[in-house]
């Protein structure tokens, strides 16, 4: 896990993997924070408890997502208190914006043309995403820029030893960023000799890979189907450890565990 998380630099465009409060890449983050890497910009379809102990800890500096939060649990408390206080960048994206970067990335083009956010304000706080005329009907779009993230962080149920992967269900956006980062991150619950050992299609290939970590509980407290449930009474236990001023201690915890 240190040599994986090594591979992270100060300044990449760190693109997480799993949605709000499932198959997050718990271990993998615990580890960055031990690192100290820091400088990042956080790139997530939903950000959550890995993310938030981030942004807390005052490693990324900017954040493009379309929802920070803990589901029914509330808001994320680090990152509400820093974009509060303006302690951090937040590019404002939704899932148009995020599915059209990605998606014109992976067709090697600088944008994708897309209806979302017409007739809205978005585009008064986005002004890199620009509006396009259609040569051939004279419809206007919205010209949504190239996502492209240097690294990429994938937990899964199930991997082998060269780097397939199966997700199992709730893909996210894991298969698209792992295909387009310049490093891509497999941490697995378990890893097997093949695919054809994981009883399920894989996802990811080994091909867009770089380095595969095994990481048995590696999402905890987050949920990682079919391997263990959400953890609510762990992560009721970190928002009112926030709520009680109490980030530091719980963050250095934290960072202790292996798993």
């Amino acid at each position: 896990m240190a040599a994986a998380a090594a591979l992270v630099r100060p300044g990449d465009t760190l693109a997480l993997g799993g949605l709000t409060l499932y198959r997050r890449p718990m271990a993998f983050v615990r580890e960055l924070l031990r690192q100290g890497t820091g400088d990042l910009t956080l790139l997530t379809m939903t950000a959550g408890l890995e993310g938030d102990l981030l942004v807390g800890a005052g490693r990324v500096r900017r954040v493009r997502t379309c929802y920070f939060g803990l589901e029914v649990f509330g808001l994320a408390p680090m990152f509400t208190q820093m974009a509060s206080q303006g302690q951090i960048e937040i590019i404002e994206e939704t899932e148009a914006s995020l599915a059209w970067g990605l998606r014109a990335a992976l067709a090697g083009l600088g944008f994708l043309p897309g209806p979302g956010w017409l007739g809205t304000d978005l585009p008064t706080v986005r002004p890199d995403v620009k509006l396009v005329e259609d040569p051939y009907s004279g419809q206007s779009y919205m010209a949504y820029p190239a996502l492209r993230p240097d690294v990429a962080v994938i937990h899964v149920p199930v991997a082998d030893r060269q780097g397939n992967a199966a997700l199992i269900g709730n893909l996210g956006i894991d298969r698209e960023i792992a295909l387009l980062a310049g490093r891509t991150i497999i941490t697995a619950e378990r890893l097997v000799d093949s695919p054809a050992d994981f009883g399920y299609q894989a996802d990811v290939g080994y091909m867009s890979v770089t380095a595969v970590v095994e990481a048995p509980g590696g999402a905890s407290p987050t949920s990682c189907y079919p391997h263990y449930p959400l953890d609510a009474a762990a992560i009721l236990e970190y928002v009112q450890a926030c709520q009680r001023g109490e980030f530091p201690q719980y963050l250095a915890e934290t960072v202790k565990r292996q798993t």
